[in-house]
């Protein structure tokens, strides 16, 4: 299929303009146009940074957060904690991994033709698409996986190994509209089951109930670890003060708020760092018991925080 014919069957198949993941329905608005950035901190003997790539506003109208709840009831909750209550905003962003040996790169935003800055962003860290080794994917949603794919309707970075949970993978390659996506990544593709180590410091961590084969990923080194945790949750105020409100994404709606109830418990308790491609960049932080739900700390390790390159 020729890149234009390309990038418009997958734009126009997975609603892309109108939602925040492949084939969800028409909820939310156009993605926001953001300037890229990247920032960069360490952990333990790895390097990380966070990559901006988009953004998106989805309305308070009960059709995509809390469609188990009403929208005077998040709103409340989004003015409470000193936001707008007719609107939620939340980023689109990746994480670039540098380790011996690799340089990874964690999900790859919604692409260049919806807008995603990923490439700029990568750009500032000095990194080009060619230099990446790796992109491991936490699931098949577009605004995790459509910058895989390039203007030029070719693989966006043909050296990497792209890596995702099998159930995942299998799940993408029966889906009718993501046909030229998956001809396009398919020799790249290594595909894995949950709780894998993928390489040193990296491993796969099952938390179902967002897609098939919905993962997180723990980077551990020098005593430090960060859990990139995916779609667990989407809004850095909504989804943690009430993670029993079902967001319209959730294709096992029961068992992912289990996930994400159980995930937010037990990060509280053990003060764990991590990763949330959907909260405000640069998306590290911590998650801390509050009342009945949880609140976001946000802040990269400080004693290792610093602006640079990421090669």
């Amino acid at each position: 299929m020729p890149p234009k014919r390309l990038l418009a069957a997958l734009l126009t198949a997975t609603a892309l303009t109108a939602a925040l993941a492949a084939a969800h329905g028409a909820a939310a608005q156009s993605p926001l146009v953001i300037a890229p950035e990247a920032q960069s901190f360490k952990l333990g003997d790895f390097t990380l940074t966070a990559l901006r790539d988009a953004g998106f506003e989805a309305p308070n109208n009960g059709k995509v957060f809390a469609i188990n709840a009403t929208p005077e009831a998040v709103s409340q909750v989004l003015t409470k904690a000193g936001a707008r209550g007719d609107k939620i905003t939340l980023s689109v962003d990746a994480l670039l991994v540098k380790t011996p040996g690799h340089l990874a790169l964690f999900d790859t935003g919604l692409g260049a033709g919806a807008k995603g800055v990923l490439v700029q962003s990568l750009a500032k860290t000095g990194v080009t698409p060619d230099q990446i080794t790796d992109v491991l994917i936490t699931h098949g949603h577009f605004d995790h996986i459509g910058g895989l794919v390039g203007a030029d309707g070719k693989s966006a970075f043909p050296k990497a190994t792209i890596r995702m949970a099998s159930a995942e993978w299998a799940s993408l390659q029966g889906q009718a509209p993501m046909k030229p996506l998956v001809e396009a990544i398919a020799a790249q593709v290594k595909t894995f089951e949950p709780d894998a180590t993928l390489f040193p410091g990296v491993r796969a961590v099952a938390i179902k109930g967002h897609t098939p084969g919905h993962v997180g990923y723990e980077i551990a080194s020098g005593g430090q670890t960060l859990l990139d945790i995916g779609d667990t949750a989407h809004s850095e105020i909504v989804s943690l003060a009430r993670p029993d409100w079902v967001i319209q994404f959730d294709r096992d709606a029961p068992v992912a708020t289990a996930s994400r109830i159980a995930l937010l418990k037990t990060l509280s308790a053990s003060g764990g760092l991590i990763f949330s491609p959907h909260f405000p960049f640069p998306g590290v932080g911590k998650v801390e018991a509050a009342g009945e739900g949880f609140v976001w700390k946000a802040g990269v390790p400080v004693q290792d925080a610093h602006a640079g390159h990421a090669h």
